[in-house]
């Protein structure tokens, strides 16, 4: 019986009928099968992609931690979660296998038309560039976790007048508190009412008042573009930031945030947290993140307010900063690593319900979410997205011990994204922006697991038929493409301008380094032209740079930086991980699905060296590149010992392939519905 046959039995077992909760299968252990199941037990993912980091005591610590830019996308030593020490190494020897453009870099300026320039910072590959932080990267502070909350510094400092005030917050209202709920708005009104009273009687308010009012202006002044900031006020984008930033945090210093017992000081933290964690997130953030995540603990947002007897305000305000806290550590998490600290079997605090603020202040309080768009929903999408990608960071670690199996992670996202279609998707208007922006992000947070589930065998050195080299690569081609269009859409489109500034904490185009390994290996693919429609915007290609130079010259900018960024942060791999070299053989002629391999005549033909970028997903028809290639030198190497690339051939042997029940892989993803990208 295959693996999906045993899931709808077990599913038909524990009662069958559709439920919009998808957490009560992927909690009642629907999914979990024999260890080992056996038609995947011998998909490995790859051993070149590890959860943990070691460095070297002599790493330079004035580098930053944030990685490197490469266009619109900012990598580091963590892809997708996972620490990739010899992530430089195994581009090179992509390089050398390439088939469809045998040019180095330097010989590209020698062809006709303009030159072509290097992405920008790599005229002079040095630790300035593109390893500096970006226009829109926010460094937060530790100072005011350590203050003794007494300081000579003045609120007025920092305060703006009323108006200025007014228009700020009116600001978060609009592009803020839609995407990032963190208080209840009626109540927060009545508070900011309350704020001005003291200030304009001459009194000082409360800490942690002081605290949350600073940061939703803080946030508002964030969610500004340079310009809108420059017309309404008349001053500098980063000087208005550094004023409001200085000023939320000395006023969480004056409300004791370290060991506040306050909802309000820690909804504050939260709020200030926000804007900083985005698309750049370095050690300092994840380290505060995991400090609001102990007061949050010690202060029990981890249990649910109901068992408390609290109200219903109370009880959804608790709900919201604990979950923007649990989304924090997943994002943190996947910048940073090394894995999430919530567990979902450590809290019990409930999700907040899919209503209106006003009618929690009602003579009845709803007890019970509404099927409708509310003032909830958009966060809700993405609180709910941020739980499934718990669980797969979970189910990711069981794959690797095989107590799941691959077709099971993949068979929990299809049916969440079902009940989330059906829950939220189906009552949106894509007509209003905010509702599109919703239905976009649900879209993108579900395409994007099928990369944290596959990226490991997609770049997996274990060896595979060729139908799940084909099938895996449809998937992932598929959902890349369609990810990076929604993704584009969010950060572009006139109509959702207002929420722009925060597209990249949804995603950070880490989909198009599969992208950019498919179309350089198989620049005919049928989507070739919808791939590089995504690849040109991603990476800010230059429009003169010949079609058929590009995927060689990106993929080599990309190795370049990366041994830089690597090189200096004194990455130490782990002793026993193997270096990266030419993998298998495939096969001659891709058979389909169902019908009978010829491995056997494959795996003999000694014409045939295939090698992806990062693993063995190769089609011979595709991918055969003939002999080994003299080796490219990395740029970061000249100076440094040369990488020893392997250039042996290994055979595939019969006894190393599996034997993928199709049939069973065809109901989560039917044919009909799965374009074959591949011709």
């Amino acid at each position: 019986m295959g693996s999906l046959e045993r899931v709808l039995e077990q599913d038909v077992a524990k009662g069958g009928a559709k439920t919009k909760n998808w957490k009560s299968n992927a909690d009642a252990d629907l999914f979990e099968f024999a260890p080992e199941p056996e038609d995947e037990k011998d998909l490995e993912p790859s051993p070149l992609a590890v959860s943990d980091a070691v460095y070297d005591d002599d790493a330079d610590d004035d580098v930053t931690d944030l990685g490197f830019q490469m266009g619109r996308m900012r990598l580091s030593d963590r892809i997708g979660g996972f620490f990739r020490p010899k992530m430089a190494e195994e581009l090179t020897v992509s390089l050398n296998e390439d088939k469809n453009d045998q040019s180095a870099p330097q010989e590209m300026s020698t062809s006709s038309g303009a030159p072509i320039p290097h992405l920008p910072g790599m005229q002079n590959p040095s630790y300035g560039g593109f390893l500096a932080p970006g226009p829109h990267y926010i460094a937060p502070s530790s100072s005011f976790l350590f203050s003794s909350g007494q300081t000579t510094v003045s609120l007025i400092d920092f305060l703006p007048s009323k108006a200025i005030s007014d228009r700020l917050l009116n600001q978060y209202w609009a592009c803020v508190h839609p995407l990032c709920r963190v208080v209840h708005r009626p109540s927060f009104l009545r508070r900011y009412s309350f704020f001005w009273e003291e200030i304009q009687t001459g009194l000082e308010p409360a800490g942690s008042l002081q605290a949350i009012v600073f940061a939703a202006l803080f946030s508002g002044v964030v969610s500004m573009s340079e310009d809108s900031i420059l017309m309404e006020f008349g001053a500098n984008r980063k000087d208005l930031v550094d004023n409001f930033q200085m000023g939320t945090e000395t006023a969480l210093a004056r409300a004791n945030v370290i060991r506040t017992t306050k909802i309000e000081t820690l909804q504050a933290l939260v709020m200030y947290m926000i804007p900083l964690c985005r698309g750049e997130i370095s050690r300092s953030h994840s380290a505060l993140v995991g400090t609001a995540l102990r007061i949050a603990e010690c202060m029990g947002l981890h249990r649910d307010g109901t068992q408390y007897g609290l109200g219903p305000v109370d009880t959804h305000v608790r709900r919201l900063v604990w979950y923007q806290i649990c989304y924090l550590d997943i994002r943190t998490c996947e910048a940073q690593g090394p894995r999430p600290h919530i567990k979902a079997d450590e809290f019990d605090t409930q999700l907040p319900l899919n209503v209106d603020d006003v009618d929690l202040e009602g003579p009845q309080p709803p007890a019970h979410s509404v099927h409708k768009w509310t003032d909830m929903t958009i966060s809700l999408i993405r609180m709910e997205c941020n739980e499934i990608h718990r669980v797969v960071w979970v189910d990711r670690a069981r794959l690797e011990k095989k107590k799941i199996s691959l077709t099971a992670v993949l068979g929990k996202i299809e049916n969440f994204r079902k009940v989330m279609k059906e829950k939220y998707l189906s009552s949106l208007d894509d007509r209003i922006p905010l509702q599109r922006l919703g239905r976009l992000i649900c879209d993108v947070l579900c395409l994007r697991m099928h990369a944290m589930v596959l990226h490991r065998y997609h770049t997996s050195a274990g060896h595979i038929i060729p139908g799940s080299i084909d099938r895996l690569r449809q998937i992932v081609i598929s959902s890349g493409i369609e990810c990076t269009e929604l993704a584009i859409e969010i950060e572009t489109s006139p109509a959702l301008k207002p929420w722009a500034w925060y597209a990249s904490a949804y995603q950070q185009y880490h989909f198009c380094l599969l992208l950019l390994l498919e179309i350089f290996y198989s620049p005919t693919l049928r989507e070739a032209d919808r791939m590089w429609a995504c690849l040109d915007y991603v990476f800010d290609i230059p429009p003169h740079i010949p079609k058929d130079q590009k995927a060689r010259w990106v993929v080599t900018q990309v190795r370049d930086k990366m041994g830089i960024y690597i090189s200096a942060r004194k990455i130490i791999p782990p002793a026993g991980m193997a270096e990266p070299g030419p993998r298998s053989n495939s096969t001659a002629s891709m058979p389909s699905p169902g019908s009978t391999s010829s491995v056997e005549k494959s795996s003999h033909d000694s014409s045939t060296s295939t090698n992806t970028a990062l693993g063995d997903l190769n089609d011979a028809n595709l991918f055969n590149s003939g002999p080994p290639r003299i080796k490219v030198e990395p740029a970061y190497a000249v100076n440094q010992n040369p990488v020893i690339v392997s250039t042996t051939v290994e055979s595939v042997k019969d006894d190393q392939m599996i034997d993928i029940d199709w049939h069973e892989w065809d109901k989560l993803f039917p044919p009909d519905a799965n374009v074959n990208y591949m011709v």
